[in-house]
C-alpha cells in the first residue's frame, strides 16, 4: 500500500534573463565545475604541485567533460538518429549527455594532460579527480531530479515521486499529465554519489590511500558504476532499443568500468607511487 506519495512538480527553468534562461541543471553542472575546481587546488597546493597545473588541468577535464559526454549520448544511445541527423549534434543544449562518455573522456583527457604537463602517471591525476568527479555526479544526478527524467519504474514505496511526464508542454502552460508514483532513481545514484565523495576525500585526507597509485581512482570507478549497473533494474530505460534486453545500454556500458576499477584497487597493492 501506497503511504504517501510525493508529487513533483517542479519547474526546471529557475529564472530568465530576456531571451536566456538559467535552468537548474544547468547551475548544479556549473557549481560542480566550480567546488570541484576548489577542492582540486587545495590537493595540488597541499602537494606543492606547480601553480599552473590547475588551470590547465580544470581545461583539459571540462572540455573533455562536455564532448566526450555529448559524443556517448549520440553515439551509445541515439546513433539512429543523429546519423541521419549529424547538425543535432552541436546541438547540446537541448540535452543528451552520457556518463559513460563522460568518463572515457575525462580518462583519455587526463592521458593527455599528463603527456603534456606534468608528466607523472595518469592514475596520479585520477586519484585525485576522483573526489571532484564524484561530487560532480551528485550534482548532475539533482540536475537530472529538477528535470523530472531519468526515473524509475513505477513502485508502491512510501517514497514514490510523481513525475511530470510532459514537462515541456507544461511549461508552456499546458496542464500537466503525472507519472504513476516511480522510483525517484535521480535521487538513489546521487545519494551513492556523494557517499562515494565523502569517501574518497576522507580516504585522501586521513589516510595513505594517495600513496597508492589507482587506488582512489579504482574505489571512485567501481562504486560508481556499480551503484549505476544495480539501479538501472529499477529505472525506466532511456531509449526505445533498449525494450527487451537482459541488460540495458547503461549497465553493459557500466561493466567494462567495473572491471578496470576493481582492477586498479588490486594492481594498487603493488604499486605504492613514488
Amino acid at each position: 500500500m501506497i503511504l504517501s506519495v510525493i508529487t513533483w512538480n517542479v519547474d526546471p527553468e529557475l529564472f530568465s534573463l530576456g531571451p536566456f534562461s538559467i535552468r537548474y541543471y544547468g547551475l548544479f553542472f556549473a557549481i560542480s565545475f566550480m567546488l570541484g575546481y576548489y577542492i582540486i587546488e587545495k590537493m595540488l597546493k597541499t602537494e606543492k604541485a606547480p601553480e599552473d597545473w590547475i588551470e590547465k588541468l580544470f581545461m583539459y577535464v571540462v572540455l573533455a567533460t562536455v564532448i566526450g559526454a555529448r559524443l556517448g549520448h549520440v553515439f551509445f544511445y541515439g546513433w539512429g538518429y543523429y546519423s541521419q541527423h549529424p547538425g543535432e549534434i552541436l546541438k547540446i543544449w537541448e540535452g543528451g549527455l552520457a556518463s559513460h562518455g563522460g568518463a572515457i573522456g575525462i580518462i583519455t583527457a587526463i592521458i593527455l594532460f599528463s603527456k603534456k604537463v606534468s608528466k607523472k602517471h595518469p592514475l596520479w591525476a585520477l586519484d585525485r579527480l576522483i573526489v571532484a568527479i564524484t561530487l560532480s555526479a551528485f550534482f548532475i544526478r539533482m540536475g537530472n531530479l529538477m528535470n523530472s527524467e531519468i526515473y524509475g519504474h513505477p513502485t508502491s514505496f512510501p517514497w514514490a515521486f510523481k513525475f511530470i511526464t510532459n514537462i515541456n508542454a507544461w511549461t508552456q502552460g499546458a496542464e500537466p499529465v503525472y507519472s504513476q508514483p516511480s522510483h525517484p532513481t535521480q535521487i538513489y545514484e546521487a545519494l551513492s554519489y556523494l557517499s562515494l565523495f565523502v569517501l574518497t576525500y576522507w580516504a585522501y585526507l586521513k589516510t595513505k590511500a594517495k600513496d597508492y597509485e589507482g587506488l582512489l581512482f579504482g574505489i571512485g570507478m567501481t562504486g560508481i558504476f556499480v551503484a549505476r549497473f544495480f539501479i538501472e533494474f529499477v529505472k525506466e530505460n532511456q531509449e526505445a532499443f533498449e525494450e527487451g534486453m537482459l541488460l540495458n545500454m547503461g549497465q553493459l556500458l557500466s561493466i567494462p568500468f567495473v572491471i578496470v576499477g576493481g582492477y586498479l584497487i588490486y594492481r594498487s597493492q603493488k604499486h605504492k607511487a613514488a
